[in-house]
């Protein structure tokens, strides 16, 4: 299923944020429905771009894969990210976390995400929807006015290329999905399909290289 093979994105890619604390017991059982409810209907009939994955254990656990938007340094990334519900939701937003690393002025290095729908201008009535579309438009249209990561801010208004090209390069690295396996062919030790096979490991050999090339320049950076 969809969701089962989400669930086995890598992890190297992902932040150490955990929040392990559930507060099911803390929520009413009318707020819980509510929540299941657009939760099943968000994994039926999901966002362009936006997958939910569901922790049936504990419905408070929110998480979901947002395509980085085209014509964005983001484009071709997929963003793995963490709604966590409090005590007092809906009264109360959501925080919202960027579990993939990102270069972004709005998320901070432990990938905390800021955003006024989150903040000031959150309603309870807005719903985990809203919150999620959100959050991929800010993928779209960052704001530096409100940067958690001063230097991606600083980057976005005064040498946008930089900002770009920064952004770019850490979604190369972190923020690519698994290709998921076919089937498995026994294999020819000859032939056309041998030769395939051993041009497909020299083209993933090379990414490889060219990977561990871009980690040191990030590194320098």
């Amino acid at each position: 299923m969809e969701l089962s093979l989400l669930g086995r994105f890598t992890k190297t890619s992902t932040q150490l944020f955990r929040c392990d604390i559930s507060n099911v017991e803390n929520l009413s059982p009318q707020i819980i429905r509510q929540l299941t409810k657009e939760l099943h209907e968000l994994v039926t009939e999901p966002p362009e771009g936006i997958k939910v994955q569901i922790n049936e254990e504990d419905i408070t656990d929110i998480q979901a894969y947002i395509d980085g938007p085209a014509g964005t340094p983001y484009a071709g990334g997929v963003f793995r990210v963490k709604l966590a519900l409090g005590k007092d939701f809906p009264q109360a937003p959501p925080k919202g976390f960027f579990l993939t690393r990102v270069f972004h002025p709005n998320v901070a290095k432990n990938g905390e995400i800021c955003v006024n729908t989150l903040k000031k201008d959150w309603r309870p009535d807005l719903g985990i929807k809203h919150i999620l579309l959100t959050v991929k438009c800010l993928l779209i249209v960052p704001n530096a006015e409100s940067a958690l990561n001063e230097e991606a801010g600083k980057l976005l208004l005064e040498h946008y290329e930089d900002y770009s090209q920064r952004a770019r390069m850490m979604t190369e690295i972190h923020a690519q999905a698994p290709k998921v396996p076919k089937g498995c062919a026994p294999e020819s030790t000859d032939g056309p399909t041998a030769k395939k096979h051993a041009s497909d490991k020299k083209v993933a050999a090379d990414k490889k290289k060219l990977m561990k090339d871009k980690k040191r320049t990030l590194k320098r950076l």
